[in-house]
């Protein structure tokens, strides 16, 4: 369906410039993906070691998974900044 943004409340006409930003945001946060995807593929498979000294924090997953959650977080961030929503 063509021009369907305007059918959902909250949102905005984009003008190019504003359409041009946020797609260059988009395939940064592609080229983020790829870069997250190469660094997951040279961890090691998460061990505790005996005893169960080590912390959640001393995993390379634990800081793995922050890095993701906080990549996506910033993503949303920029393209809710960018088109401004008026909603929540």
């Amino acid at each position: 369906m063509e021009n369907q943004h305007r059918q959902i409340k909250g949102y905005r006409e984009l003008d190019q410039a504003t359409i041009d930003l946020m797609n260059e945001v988009k395939e940064h946060g592609e080229k983020t993906r790829e870069l997250l995807g190469r660094v997951h593929a040279t961890l090691p498979k998460a061990e505790w070691p005996e005893g169960g000294e080590a912390t959640e924090g001393d995993q390379p997953m634990y800081w793995f998974r922050n890095a993701d959650g906080q990549y996506r977080a910033a993503q949303m961030a920029l393209i809710r900044a960018i088109a401004q929503p008026q909603s929540f």
